[in-house]
């Protein structure tokens, strides 16, 4: 199981990567999961701080940022995602950018996983 409070505790310890100053903090990630065996894509709302269970993944949204109003849009989230089938195995822990999916991927064999929007 993921531990928000020390996951929460360290977000807070370190400083904003380069990439988030400026950047705007939202309290919800909109997510998306692709089922590669069924094929069905489902989008759920998942609030920073709080783990989310999604099959057999548990997902923790560390933060989530989007770009200030009259900049180019854009949301990044920090996400940890475990595998119930896979214990003490981190699938994903990361920065994950609406607007480049491929430039942090989490590769699993059965799920895809990608940040939508923050809210």
């Amino acid at each position: 199981m993921i531990r928000p409070l020390l996951l929460l505790a360290a977000l807070l310890a370190s400083p904003l990567p380069a990439f988030a100053q400026g950047w705007v903090t939202k309290q919800k990630a909109e997510l998306q999961f692709l089922d590669k065996i069924t094929a069905r894509v489902t989008r759920l709302e998942a609030e920073v701080g709080k783990p989310l269970t999604y099959g057999t993944l548990e997902i923790l949204v560390g933060a989530c940022r989007t770009r200030p109003s009259g900049e180019v849009p854009d949301s990044t989230a920090w996400l940890e995602v475990l595998d119930s089938r896979r214990p003490g195995e981190t699938m994903f822990r990361g920065w994950m950018f609406a607007s480049a999916p491929a430039v942090s991927m989490m590769e699993h064999p059965v799920y895809d996983l990608r940040v939508l929007d923050c809210r």
